[in-house]
């Protein structure tokens, strides 16, 4: 592990995304709430937030940090190429190490979590992808993904 014990404590946040792309049936289904098994999009928000807080046990050598804050937001976008999931994560803390990890395991926790609830109807469900979008505070600063 590397050693962060010389580096100041500051208000650090980082954001992540997953995109999930599911087919037009269950897209229906999510929208009307009529999913056998529940509110997909509900309980893959909780599953991020859940997340968030075990990313050290999930992720070999990642600091334990304290989270002080998570939003997730989980939303269906309608595209060209068909409905996707979109899992938002935002972490934040005041710590001497950053939050990127806890935001990508969030968003891709979250992003899993709609495959289990979705699964029985729609086997082609798959995360395309899983990234860092933004991270703010520390020594390397501001950092925000070009298009």
């Amino acid at each position: 592990m590397v050693d962060v014990t010389s580096k100041d404590v500051t208000a650090r946040s980082a954001t992540a995304r997953c995109r999930v792309t599911i087919s037009d049936e269950v897209a229906g289904l999510l929208r009307s709430g009529d999913m056998p098994k529940g509110d997909a999009l509900a309980v893959a928000r909780i599953a991020a937030i859940q997340a968030t807080k075990r990313t050290p046990d999930l992720i070999p050598l990642c600091h334990p940090i304290a989270v002080h804050g998570v939003d997730v937001d989980v939303t269906l976008v309608d595209g060209v190429a068909g409905t996707v999931v979109e899992i938002l994560a935002t972490v934040r803390t005041a710590d001497r190490t950053g939050v990127e990890m806890e935001a990508l395991t969030a968003a891709a926790v979250g992003g899993l979590t709609v495959i289990d609830m979705v699964k029985g109807r729609d086997r082609t469900a798959a995360i395309d992808e899983v990234v860092l979008l933004e991270k703010i505070g520390g020594r390397s600063g501001h950092w925000v993904r070009e298009s």
